[in-house]
């Protein structure tokens, strides 16, 4: 079992690694520019991490928050960063590239040089070379955005459960983030193409709300219990508010504050200063307002049933 958690942590750092290095390796292509290697470096904070938890916790991962996610993120939001802004300051060569949206496309860029045999070390790289160079810049960025969250979902469920953190709880936690994150890939692709040439500041504006939304990925508070398992003192304890709905609060506020309540502004400076109108953006905006919504009237519902909660107990333990 040892052998097994010790595995799964090594290859899920590894894995972050190797994703990160290949957003490197695209900013580099694209930018033309071997400074950029420099990113590497913030590959090191989860190298580090990785060292230091295989020593002192074997590997185990913690409760409430999720170094390694959060140091990937690290290593690699700065690559779709760069990639994202190149591509809106030159969106040109679009109508020149192939898209990978069919089994044709996708088909006639792997045999651009149907010719494999007798091939040198260099041919070969300038096989790949044209294939690299004909896929759409907006594809490539896609696939990043793709791969990410899918890596996220699946290093949280490769990586050691964290102390206290149990299986039913894991489960819970990545189907959040199997939505979580198909409403994060939505936002960032519809809503960056409908910004697209209107306003530089707006695009800073969603990759900067796309950055403070992932942060939900290394959080777990929102589903992890932190009330204790020992019911002695158990009137005292349902005197505090957040002793008792701590999962349920803190999903609302990551609703309201992280995912949500940022993306539902957002769609609305879009549809507001920019005319822009179209049935997707429409119905997410309509869901996301539906979302906030609903999470505060689960906020006032708790907050109200606590209170006659909490004078209950107050009576009964002879309190004045």
């Amino acid at each position: 079992m040892i052998l097994v958690k010790f595995t799964c942590a090594v290859v899920t750092r590894l894995l972050f690694i190797l994703v990160s290095l290949i957003g490197v390796w695209r900013v580099t292509w694209v930018k033309a520019d071997s400074t950029y290697w420099l990113l590497t470096f913030l590959f090191l904070p989860l190298v580090v991490e990785m060292i230091i938890t295989l020593k002192r916790r074997k590997g185990q991962d913690y409760k409430w928050f999720s170094p390694p996610i959060f140091l990937f993120l690290i290593s690699i939001i700065p690559s779709i960063w760069i990639l994202e802004l190149h591509y809106q300051e030159n969106p040109a060569g679009d109508s020149e590239c192939k898209r990978l949206d069919s089994w044709a496309n996708v088909r006639g860029v792997i045999t651009i040089n149907e010719t494999w045999t007798n091939l040198t070390n260099q041919d070969y790289l300038k096989h790949f070379d044209q294939i690299f160079s004909v896929v759409c810049p907006n594809e490539w960025i896609l696939a990043l955005h793709q791969i990410l969250l899918i890596l996220l979902i699946l290093g949280k469920w490769l990586l050691p459960l964290g102390g206290g953190v149990t299986r039913d709880e894991l489960s819970q936690l990545l189907l959040i983030f199997v939505g979580t994150a198909a409403d994060i890939l939505e936002f960032t692709s519809e809503t960056l193409s409908d910004v697209k040439g209107n306003s530089s500041q707006l695009v800073y504006i969603v990759l900067g709300v796309w950055t403070w939304s992932m942060l939900q990925f290394p959080l777990h508070l929102a589903v992890v219990n932190s009330k204790p398992e020992g019911e002695d003192n158990h009137a005292l304890q349902e005197l505090s508010l957040m002793t008792k709905h701590s999962t349920d609060m803190w999903s609302v506020l990551e609703a309201l504050f992280i995912h949500d309540g940022p993306f539902l502004a957002v769609r609305l400076a879009v549809m507001t200063y920019f005319d822009v109108f179209h049935q997707m953006l429409i119905f997410f905006a309509i869901k996301n307002f539906l979302t906030v919504i609903l999470n505060l009237y689960r906020l006032a519902v708790i907050c109200h049933d606590f209170r006659p909660a909490k004078s209950h107990i107050v009576e009964d333990i002879g309190l004045p």
